[in-house]
């Protein structure tokens, strides 16, 4: 299936789309609950996903209730998120190749992510990927956040060009509805969440990788 229209502009999501980040977080935050004899469920990271740190905290006080030291919480995710990450975070596939060919057709593109300025030097200024962005809109430049439309729409203003001609690519649920809202055709491809009705609805097409969405690239603009 062919896109709906011509693209003149990618907006790409961080982590779980570029860089292979979510498993690390997860693996973080096991570490830390199994480290003060608790325990982190799958199924309470899934509802993290895509969200700002602050609405993040927000679900795990929740679920671990009344007493819980949060700031003991972020301390101990974020040390063993960085002994975890050390050895480097993978890019995902076809990240590279999808670059490219974004180059060769001299189109535009940005990074709309949650993560901060300084998560997102670390994520993909390893692998010298930060200058092959026009715009990159961390957390700091968003009033409102995923699964408002404000990210996306602040990173076709950067670019210069209408959300409506602009393509975004997003592996989580909240991404999918604030990339949706923002009028972009938008393509899910699944990390660790799976595509729901809803993401189905939402969507141009739910890609297997980035390999596909390049291929998709190419045939509209041969």
């Amino acid at each position: 299936m062919a896109l709906p229209r011509p693209v003149k502009a990618v907006v790409f999501d961080m982590d779980g789309l570029l860089v292979a980040t979510e498993q690390v977080v997860f693996d973080a935050m096991q570490q830390a609950a199994s480290g003060a004899g608790r325990e982190m469920p799958f199924e309470l990271f899934k509802r993290m996903i895509g969200l700002p740190g602050h609405a993040s905290d927000a679900i795990v006080v929740e679920h671990f209730g009344k007493g819980f030291d949060l700031e003991v919480w972020r301390r101990e995710v974020s040390r063993h998120f960085d002994d975890i990450a050390a050895a480097g975070i993978a890019l995902k596939t076809g990240v590279l190749e999808l670059l490219d060919a974004l180059d060769a057709h001299g189109l535009p593109r940005a990074v709309a992510t949650s993560s901060t300025r300084h998560a997102v030097e670390h994520s993909l200024g390893q692998h010298g990927l930060i200058e092959r962005f026009h715009a990159i809109i961390s957390r700091e430049l968003q009033t409102r956040h995923k699964p408002h439309p404000d990210p996306f729409l602040i990173a076709a203003q950067a670019l210069g060009v209408a959300p409506e001609d602009c393509l975004a690519l997003e592996d989580s649920h909240n991404g999918v509805r604030s990339a949706s809202a923002a009028g972009m055709m938008t393509i899910m491809v699944p990390d660790m969440l799976d595509p729901t009705e809803e993401m189905q609805s939402l969507c141009v097409r739910i890609a297997a990788d980035l390999h596909e969405v390049r291929e998709l690239v190419e045939r509209q603009r041969l």
